[in-house]
């Protein structure tokens, strides 16, 4: 081999080291939380262009399978830091539970207030409602969540109180009402 062909060899392998991670590269179109290369898909579904060094994506971790529920007739503990019978956690309990009882009240009115608003599905007619049914089929429609919404925060106040410790009796405004304020017992 002569020198200058030698020179051109050496010439041309330089060159193509430089430029092979240049050509290499493709260009990388971001698709909300996902990347791509593929042109024809980003452009089907309006990716951008990624500009600028390299991306790094790491897979995260999948979720792991919740466990087999216990098999046994009475119901598992909730999972809680250990248990300290101390004077100062008796006092901290008996602040909770007054507490949810003051909520499961509150709530309970919340039920009662909802009931008589939502009257079975059947309230009366406000204003404008009578021109325009769709809007009072709207406003039916609010009050039965607000409804549901107000029984699953009474069943969930009174689940929270049975792992305390039992359930309290029904409060004053419920029972003067003549209301009962169990999940399966209200207006649906």
């Amino acid at each position: 081999m002569t020198p200058a062909a030698s020179i051109r060899w050496l010439t041309l392998a330089i060159t193509s080291a430089f430029l092979s991670p240049v050509l290499a590269q493709e260009r990388i179109y971001r698709c909300g939380n996902e990347y791509t290369n593929n042109a024809v898909v980003a452009k089907s579904r309006g990716c951008k262009v990624m500009e600028g060094g390299n991306i790094t994506i790491v897979q995260g971790t999948s979720p792991q399978a919740a466990t087999a529920p216990r098999t046994s007739a009475a119901p598992a503990a909730p999972r809680s830091a250990p248990r300290n019978d101390s004077a100062e956690q008796r006092s901290r309990d008996s602040d909770a539970r007054q507490i949810l009882e003051a909520e499961l009240r509150k709530a309970e009115d919340r039920l009662v207030q909802s009931q008589k608003a939502y009257a079975n599905g059947q309230p009366e007619k406000e204003g404008i409602e009578s021109r325009n049914h769709q809007r009072y089929l709207d406003r039916v429609a609010e009050l039965k969540a607000a409804l549901t919404r107000a029984e699953s925060d009474v069943s969930g106040l009174r689940r929270e109180l049975s792992r305390m410790g039992g359930v309290p009796s029904v409060s004053p405004g419920a029972a003067a009402s003549g209301t009962q304020t169990a999940p399966e017992s209200a207006a649906k």
